[in-house]
């Protein structure tokens, strides 16, 4: 008789994979909240067209590789996955984005290497960023804030919209970051006087801090219900704060922007608590969480401030995800009865 080769201790936290993701759903509904009173309904419009897509796509495959269908489906997975996709996508974008980016994200990132559990990458994050090198206008196309335009676009406007009927420019402004990347040489107390977005001592822009305020909330309330640790989200965050302060002499230049800006606008917030904390693309041990972190943070800065794309998030996920099993072999935790850590080529080789 062959015994299970497992060690102790044996508990079992009641949590289960759809559990934590219909967790992860919740704590996105502050974010949720305030991009809809901010930019209007074309978030739920997104959001709606990704989740539809995402399930008829995760089914299809199921479907192919012979597995039970409605198992996979309820661990909702592909339904977290659309969500923070139809999330990043700019409102009132015409509905062919979010489908072509949700099937990217599920087929190719996701299924195309196993399924949950194999993708080396962030699916949510592989779907946008195809979405952006590809159609480089169209998601870059973000309607103005509501106190900017004197509201948004109605539900039958909304709808116009995205299903090619009415023109989406009209709606449209550059975003915060979009600006201060393209003012490079404007002092930036000007530029705070002379751009609305800025207006009413918004240092990140109208809407957008509380957007990212509302993504920390979520954060806070995962971070509360242990679904995720504070390593990687602290790191990320600590380390675009000491770069930003670093490089920013106090208002004179517009060279990379303030803190205050870096870290409430943009998809910060959302990158650090739904994006990096991501268990299967990212590190493992709590050491690896601070350096996979902490490399997103200072890719997202030096992207941000020198790169072509004023958000940065989604490459610098991306790029970290390529080095994740290499920061893991190096900083694998140390095991009961050994006095210091090991490789994780050492155990091969035993």
């Amino acid at each position: 008789m062959s015994l299970m080769r497992v060690t102790s201790p044996h508990a079992h936290s009641g949590q289960s994979t759809a559990k934590v993701m219909l967790q992860v759903a919740a704590a996105t509904i502050p974010g949720i909240l305030a991009l809809v009173v901010f930019f209007g309904v074309g978030v739920l419009i997104n959001i709606a067209l990704c989740v539809a897509t995402a399930l008829a796509s995760e089914a299809a495959v199921m479907k192919l590789r012979g597995r039970p269908v409605a198992f996979y489906l309820k661990d909702y997975s592909a339904l977290v996955t659309a969500l923070l996709l139809g999330i990043a996508i700019p409102p009132y974008c015409a509905w062919w984005l979010p489908v072509v980016g949700t099937v990217t994200a599920i087929v190719l990132a996701k299924q195309l290497y196993g399924g949950m559990g194999y993708n080396p990458f962030n699916p949510a994050m592989v779907g946008y960023v195809v979405l952006l090198i590809s159609f480089p206008i169209d998601m870059t196309r973000w309607v103005a804030p509501a106190e900017l335009i004197y509201g948004t676009p109605d539900l039958g406007e909304a709808f116009a919209l995205v299903f090619g009927n009415m023109n989406v420019d009209g709606f449209t402004r550059a975003t915060p970051l979009e600006i201060v990347r393209l003012n490079q040489s404007t002092i930036l107390s000007q530029l705070y006087a002379m751009e609305p977005v800025f207006e009413k001592g918004n240092m990140a822009g109208v809407g957008w801090e509380m957007v990212n305020f509302g993504f920390l909330l979520g954060g806070l309330f995962l971070l509360f219900r242990r679904l995720i640790t504070w390593h990687a989200p602290v790191a990320m965050l600590a380390t675009l704060a000491a770069l930003s302060v670093m490089f920013y002499d106090g208002g004179s230049s517009l060279s990379e922007g303030s803190p205050l800006l870096h870290l409430f606008s943009g998809a910060t917030m959302l990158g650090a608590f739904f994006i990096i904390t991501d268990p299967v693309s990212g590190c493992t041990s709590n050491k690896g969480r601070l350096v996979f972190g902490a490399g997103v943070g200072l890719l997202t800065f030096v992207i941000r401030a020198w790169g072509n794309y004023p958000d940065a998030v989604a490459f610098a996920v991306l790029l970290m995800n390529f080095a994740a099993p290499f920061i893991d072999n190096y900083t694998l935790p140390r095991t009961y009865g050994h006095k210091a850590a090991r490789k994780a080529t050492d155990l091969e080789e035993q």
